[in-house]
């Protein structure tokens, strides 16, 4: 798993779905500062990555969940590769929003999902763990189980680890932070100082200040 999480570290770098800029802070939609930042659709623009990707999360489905019955996808990051995941394993899809419809059905979960099934939910990213756990929360209520989440990458915050194991959710992802900043310090892509902001701002994105 390692060796797949530095190979998935350095597509998504080389392809700039993540970019980092510690003397140039991202504003997250949280409001919250950030020396980096990660946008997984950029991967559906590239064939041969996103293919990758699909095949490694099939193939971890395989693995870990024989007994699933259904793909989801978390909208509107994860449902394209999740259609395709479910794709390639000859299984549903459905999708969860993150919030209902204001028009006709008002679904919340969009696609064919009956009671009893097993769910394995696809993300694209894990922050807080938040609006991933909400999707969860979501299938759980439509009388379904979550036999766990696989994702594209996740920061790693401790706060997030807290709320998966609270709500009782196995979590895999292909890659992470720490496999990034490996990557970026290998090729001398960032120097010490730059890595010891990173470093820094992982511990408490919060209330980072650049």
């Amino acid at each position: 798993m390692k060796k797949l999480e530095k190979i998935i570290a350095e597509k998504l770098l080389k392809i700039k779905a993540i970019k980092v800029q510690p003397s140039n802070p991202f504003t997250w939609a949280s409001g919250w500062k950030s020396p980096i930042y990660c946008d997984n659709r950029k991967t559906l623009s590239y064939p041969e990555i996103r293919t990758f990707i699909k095949i490694e999360l099939a193939r971890l489905v395989r693995e870990k969940y024989e007994e699933v019955d259904v793909i989801a996808g978390v909208a509107t990051g994860a449902i394209a590769q999740g259609a395709m995941v479910a794709e390639e394993l000859g299984l549903p899809f459905v999708y969860v929003r993150s919030s209902p419809k204001d028009h006709g059905l008002e679904n919340l979960i969009e696609g064919d999902l009956k009671p009893g099934q097993k769910v394995v939910v696809i993300e694209d990213l894990i922050s807080t763990g938040g609006s991933s756990l909400k999707a969860v929360e979501a299938i759980r209520k439509d009388g379904c189980e979550v036999i766990g989440m696989l994702a594209i990458f996740s920061y790693g915050f401790p706060v997030a680890a807290d709320k998966f194991k609270e709500a009782n959710v196995e979590l895999t992802t292909l890659s992470n932070y720490e496999s990034v900043l490996e990557h970026l310090l290998k090729c001398e892509l960032i120097g010490e100082e730059e890595m010891k902001t990173l470093q820094e701002w992982r511990k408490d994105p919060a209330s980072w200040n650049a």
